[in-house]
């Protein structure tokens, strides 16, 4: 999440984004999937469940990020936080699905 964190701040603070204001879909959803989950970190199982609820809302944003970050610029940087979001969202879903794994076990 502090990647996605550092994307958010990059697109937010970026000047394409007052021309191309659809690029904020990217920066609400990291807000509101950090703040869900900063409230879960010293319950394990509870964090889990949580970014259980939140991962589809930020698939979805990433997914539509993708498509608007091209409109609103072709720079490298852009091109790499479409990576970088997708990549967060890759590693976030294969961790999500090991710790249901793990929790599984532990019952």
């Amino acid at each position: 999440m502090a990647h996605a964190w550092m994307v958010r701040t990059f697109i937010k603070h970026s000047d394409e984004v007052e021309d191309f204001p659809e690029l904020m879909g990217i920066v609400r959803s990291v807000f509101d999937t950090s703040r869900a989950l900063e409230t879960r970190v010293d319950d394990p199982a509870g964090y889990f469940k949580m970014l259980g609820k939140k991962i589809g809302k930020l698939e979805a944003a990433t997914r539509q990020f993708a498509i608007d970050a091209p409109e609103a610029s072709t720079h490298t940087n852009f091109q790499q936080a479409v990576i970088s979001m997708q990549t967060c969202c890759e590693s976030l879903r294969e961790i999500l699905n090991q710790s249901q794994v793990l929790l599984k076990k532990s019952v």
